[in-house]
């Protein structure tokens, strides 16, 4: 591009302190992936666009429906049935044309994330499901990507800027360690949603891309802003990481692709947990095998029974020693073998039978069983 054209497009921003003609440059060298055509995602692309982002990636299987067009600005009546990826990279094409845009018109899967979200340098999420979330989230902190997260319902919306390099970086599951049941909070389908509110979130998450790209003021950086359409009340969180929750995260890029997200956000598949006594039963068959999640230096110690000891972070690298159809996963409380017993059901299926031991070690040791 001509600096006569990089002058007359964007004249207006570069004119301000602090910016000028070297944060113009910085756009213009970025790649953003936006992950989601929707409410949130079709404003975000429109000013990341416009304001000269020079490669830009859009993610997207669904196609236009008559329902999305009271949010999502990109489509007209034209486009519906027609992919939502495609559309709206023809349409930004047409007001930007010295950008590259990239549309791919399917689905953002465990298979295809690490190779589609490693070029891009920032991600936005302009997701509209907990699946696909979480994945995008555990997809950004193996790959190092800094996530530029949005969220609305009915009329409330959420920004944050989600593991940006540095020290101890906030990650979605910090905040949300565990995804919802299924029905237990209701999407923008069900609960509705003001057709603004995703405009104005949407625009927040380019905002504070342009400003991570830029260097300009100050990004919301471990930091959650809420904001309500009704009362125009903004609100924001400081938030910090949770070394607790680090061992949700899949260890490396295997795990991942072997995590089942949409099964992990099902109401219809949930984890059998099982008390002491039915242990005890359990611990009758030959064809049982007992995986203590906790980490190896922490007590008490079981003795009395043959187990694994592999610790949650650890439990993707060794399922060569799962051999038996019976699995029982055990920590100190019952939490971190609910989620081992959820890594493995994702992995195994109806090909095994998974259970976690409620209430953990305490509780059986409460049982009378002699562990030590």
């Amino acid at each position: 591009m001509s600096k006569n054209i990089l002058y007359n497009r964007y004249q207006r921003q570069m004119i301000l302190k602090n910016f000028g003609e070297a944060g113009q440059q910085k756009l213009q060298q970025a790649k953003v992936l936006v992950v989601g055509a929707g409410g949130l995602g079709c404003p975000a692309l429109q000013y990341l666009a416009a304001a000269g982002i020079g490669s830009i990636g859009i993610i997207d299987d669904d196609v236009v429906a008559l329902s999305n067009l009271h949010r999502q600005i990109l489509f007209t009546v034209h486009d519906i049935g027609l992919s939502k990826a495609t559309c709206a990279a023809a349409v930004l094409q047409k007001s930007n044309p010295e950008i590259n845009i990239i549309a791919y018109a399917e689905r953002l899967t465990t298979q295809n994330a690490f190779s589609i979200m490693a070029l891009y340098d920032i991600i936005i999420d302009g997701t509209d499901n907990f699946a696909s979330r979480y994945l995008v989230n555990d997809a950004c902190v193996l790959l190092h990507k800094t996530l530029v997260y949005g969220a609305v319902s009915q009329y409330e919306g959420q920004v944050a800027v989600f593991n940006s390099p540095g020290k101890n970086p906030v990650n979605y599951r910090d905040l949300f360690p565990h995804p919802p049941k299924e029905n237990e909070i209701l999407n923008c389908a069900e609960a509705g949603v003001l057709g603004v509110l995703p405009g104005i979130i949407g625009t927040m998450q380019a905002n504070e891309t342009i400003k991570l790209i830029t260097g300009i003021g100050k990004p919301l950086i471990n930091r959650m802003l809420t904001y309500n359409a009704l009362n125009n009340q903004v609100y924001e969180l400081e938030l910090s990481a949770n070394t607790e929750t680090r061992a949700l995260l899949p260890e490396n890029k295997i795990a991942f692709e072997q995590t089942d997200y949409d099964w992990l956000c099902s109401a219809t598949k949930d984890i059998q947990e099982i008390d002491a006594s039915f242990l005890n039963g359990l611990l009758q068959l030959e064809n049982i095998t007992v995986i203590d999640v906790r980490e190896l230096y922490e007590l008490p110690a079981i003795t009395a029974v043959v187990h694994y000891k592999i610790p949650l972070k650890q439990l993707s690298q060794n399922l060569s020693l799962i051999n038996t159809d019976v699995v029982v996963t055990i920590c100190q409380s019952g939490k971190r073998s609910l989620q081992a017993a959820k890594q493995l059901t994702a992995i195994f299926g109806a090909a095994k039978k998974i259970y976690s031991l409620q209430g953990g070690i305490t509780q059986w040791q409460q049982h009378k069983m002699h562990l030590l």
